[in-house]
């Protein structure tokens, strides 16, 4: 029980930059251009380091900008929970894919998407496919207002996936699934350089573990 708490308060804090490793979370704090978690960045286009209330962060402009990393941090792992925070901005393409973990080969991957279907109104789409099925969570009964910080995560544990912004559960749905294999991470575009992300991402965080919302990140 004891370790259980302290890990419960470490989640909490949140800022912490934990290593990379199996037994306990990966946090890749977007701060610079040149490494983030320890891996070297591979920049597309011109994304550029802004300043905000609670840190540094990586803005992409929607036409081409992206960063790659060459690591999937959910490679091995049959429950996680995946947590980005960003700002969707105005402007942007309708569709952005914002967050891609792709492993080396094949189609497995786990996405997060914004949808724009209204002037000034985002909601958030995301997607899981392994070998074993894949799922998609289209939460467009949740509009979010334009020009603010979020919070968004996928939890995957026992046959369920759960999406979540800003701690609030928006959809759920039983989905089989294989943990997805080594390979790369890509920020601000979906892997294949379609549906680029006009915005700024803040922190990505992954932990082998299903979170309770009070442990989620928050913007």
């Amino acid at each position: 029980m004891f370790k259980i708490g302290i890990y419960a308060l470490l989640c909490l804090l949140g800022g912490i930059g934990w290593a990379h490793g199996a037994d306990g979370p990966v946090l890749w704090n977007l701060d610079n251009l040149t490494s983030i978690g320890g891996l070297p960045v591979t920049v597309v286009g011109s994304p550029r380091v802004i300043e905000t209330k609670q840190g540094k962060a990586i803005e992409f402009d929607g036409r081409d900008d992206a960063v790659y990393l060459g690591a999937n941090p959910l490679a091995g792992l049959n429950t996680f929970t995946a947590e980005v925070v960003f700002r969707p901005a105005t402007g942007g393409p309708k569709e952005q894919r914002f967050l891609h973990f792709q492993p080396d080969g094949g189609d497995d991957r786990v996405l997060f998407e914004t949808r724009l279907p209204v002037e000034g109104r985002w909601f958030l789409d995301t997607y899981l496919h392994t070998s074993a099925g894949q799922q998609t969570l289209f939460a467009d009964k949740f509009l979010h207002p334009i020009d603010e910080w979020y919070a968004a995560a996928i939890v995957v544990d026992q046959g369920k996936m759960r999406h979540y912004v800003n701690g609030q559960l928006e959809l759920s749905a039983d989905v089989p699934f294989k943990p997805l294999a080594a390979g790369q991470t890509s920020i601000g575009v979906r892997f294949n350089k379609v549906h680029w992300f006009q915005g700024a991402i803040r922190q990505i965080r992954i932990t082998p573990q299903a979170l309770e919302p009070a442990a989620m990140l928050r913007p």
